[in-house]
């Protein structure tokens, strides 16, 4: 009898993640960021083992890091058997050369990790172009460190210049392909433009946030789908675009890509026509983690990637999500320190989200707590924009 062989699963890699103290980023902030980072490393397929921090107040040029941190480093790294070093700054490409070869293994920052995700995540052709573009223009300058062998587009006899070297040869084929990639790119945003165009005068909303938020949730509760919603980061990178109904008032609500901090900077330039879709709403349903103990930054590094796709200034209904999950920490009689943690939900309508009106809404997408509360509100804002291109349509008043 044959018996059925079983698909083992990939074996999880070892890491260590590696962060720096220094002036515009003291030691909160700078676990923040580590514990983020290692979020990154989970959904990447690594376990993180241990953490490593240094005060800072200038770079090695070489080694990122101090010689004698290196030398801890290294050490753990041979004595623990890891397989990753992770770091929380894009190094340049000489101190990753230098790391590799002082470490012994393998040797990324956060750029490369969340270009690694995003590859793993892409599904659609769309997605996949945007994705291996990025890589590309991460890459071109690291081939010193990585000597890589890439597959010949073009080869043969007369195709290699005299005393060319490998480097300058796998250069080319990369600067060719990126130029592949993005006529390619300007094909399909013109198409996605098309679509868009096609979409009539109905209001568009689209749901903005960071990473991992519940934005994806959301979207399936108010339109009744099934999109893919994980507890990961970037589970979704394709747009999507869902027809609605709040009260006959039809609209479209369209998921996008979640934001993060230090996003690079080869993403955002590669998902620019994903962001149009944002650039193009009516409304934006800006959704916010209020469980999260530093929420307040995820909205600040939203809003800086709102503002640099110039649609800071749309109509926004603030959605504070994960109410279920959102704890917080009385403060005692003598307790000088007055942080975030010391308000309740009360404490937070009362505060600055008052100023937003009647456009702030908590609610919890898992529990699908006052979901009849935000969808009052999205009726209200988006039937004024309705108003005006449909005037004679009295009936939403």
């Amino acid at each position: 009898m044959l018996e059925l062989k079983t698909k083992k699963a990939p074996k999880r890699e070892r890491c260590i993640l590696i962060a720096v103290i220094h002036q515009l980023q003291d030691e909160e902030k700078t676990f923040e960021y580590l514990e983020e980072l290692r979020f990154l490393a989970e959904t990447a397929g690594a376990d993180t083992v241990h953490t490593f921090t240094q005060k800072l107040t200038k770079a090695n040029p070489k080694t990122f890091l101090g010689t004698g941190k290196m030398e801890e480093i290294t050490g753990y790294v041979k004595a623990e058997d890891i397989d990753m070093v992770v770091f929380d700054d894009e190094l340049t490409p000489s101190q990753l050369k230098n790391i590799e070869a002082l470490v012994g293994v393998k040797v990324m920052d956060r750029t490369n990790l969340i270009l690694d995700i995003f590859a793993a995540r892409a599904q659609t052709s769309y997605a996949r172009t945007q994705v291996e573009l990025a890589q590309l223009q991460y890459l071109l300058p690291r081939l010193t460190r990585l000597w890589t062998h890439l597959e010949r587009q073009k080869g043969g006899i007369g195709m290699r210049g005299p005393g060319e070297t490998q480097i300058e040869t796998d250069r080319r084929i990369i600067q060719q392909k990126i130029v592949l990639l993005k006529k390619k790119l300007e094909k399909i945003d013109l198409q996605m433009s098309t679509q868009r165009g096609n979409r009539g005068k109905l209001s568009r909303v689209s749901i903005v946030g960071y990473t991992n938020v519940g934005k994806s949730t959301l979207l399936n509760l108010l339109c009744k789908t099934d999109v893919l919603a994980e507890n990961k980061l970037f589970a979704t990178l394709d747009t999507t675009v869902r027809k609605i109904n709040i009260d006959n008032l039809p609209l479209l609500l369209t998921d996008t890509v979640g934001f993060i901090r230090k996003l690079p900077t080869q993403l955002v330039e590669s998902f620019k026509s994903t962001l149009d879709e944002v650039r193009e709403s009516d409304v934006l349903l800006h959704v916010v983690d209020i469980s999260h103990p530093n929420f307040m930054d995820h909205i600040e590094s939203v809003n800086t990637i709102l503002q640099e796709i110039d649609s800071l200034d749309k109509p926004t209904i603030m959605v504070f999500n994960k109410i279920d999950a959102y704890t917080f920490e009385e403060a005692h009689e003598f307790d000088l320190e007055l942080t975030s943690r010391n308000y309740d939900l009360e404490h937070w309508k009362r505060s600055w989200m008052n100023k937003i009106g009647e456009r702030a809404v908590f609610i919890s997408a898992q529990d699908k707590s006052n979901i009849d509360e935000l969808r009052r509100t999205l009726y209200r804002v988006t039937a004024e924009i309705h108003a005006t291109r449909f005037p004679f349509n009295t009936f939403l008043y």
